[in-house]
């Protein structure tokens, strides 16, 4: 009776790990190729080639995320992503001279690390982007902008930052999204 149940359990065990196996590797892969290059034509980013393929459901007319004619005319989602496409990449393109430390491509958070400018080195900013909406409108992105300045002894205190320089890069996110979606509409 002992040797039948070992040998039973030998075999689920087998039948769970051979099903993982299959499941795991059916779903596609991400690949980050060179880092620097900026040419979302060819489906690459800040951080490289990244090639984000379909999964186990993908081609069944199961949309993960989207519309099956959204995912594949350009109009705002994607496989990839949960956000307006457009303003995805508006955000990455304007935050892209600090560098990223956290990115949520399904939430539509970008959270940039302290950057300070070389030309004030006693002064450091740190942004969070949000994208709002699946749609390019003007409310579909919010942008906080933190500032910090060096004080004695070498310790960083909050201050406050311009009344509009949020709302000057929500413009900027913004009109960048447009010029990104009339690219494509007119190839």
């Amino acid at each position: 009776m002992k040797t039948a149940r070992t040998s039973l359990n030998r075999t689920l065990v087998s039948l769970i790990a051979g099903g993982a196996a299959v499941l795991l590797m059916s779903c596609d892969t991400v690949r980050v190729g060179d880092v620097g290059e900026i040419d979302y034509g060819n489906r690459k980013g800040r951080f490289g080639d990244v090639d984000t393929g379909g999964g186990i459901l993908d081609g069944l007319g199961v949309p993960l995320v989207g519309a099956p004619s959204t995912r594949t005319s350009g109009g705002g989602g994607s496989a990839g992503i949960g956000v307006n496409t457009f303003l995805w990449r508006a955000s990455l393109d304007t935050v892209a001279f600090m560098p990223l430390s956290s990115v949520d491509p399904f939430g539509g958070v970008i959270i940039t690390d302290w950057y300070s400018p070389p030309e004030v080195p006693s002064e450091r900013f740190k942004m969070t982007v949000y994208i709002l909406d699946r749609q390019l409108r003007a409310d579909g992105v919010k942008v906080s902008v933190f500032r910090q300045q060096l004080a004695s002894g070498n310790r960083w205190v909050d201050s406050s930052v311009g009344i509009g320089t949020a709302t000057e890069l929500e413009n900027a996110i913004l009109t960048r999204a447009r010029q990104l979606r009339s690219d494509i509409v007119t190839e």
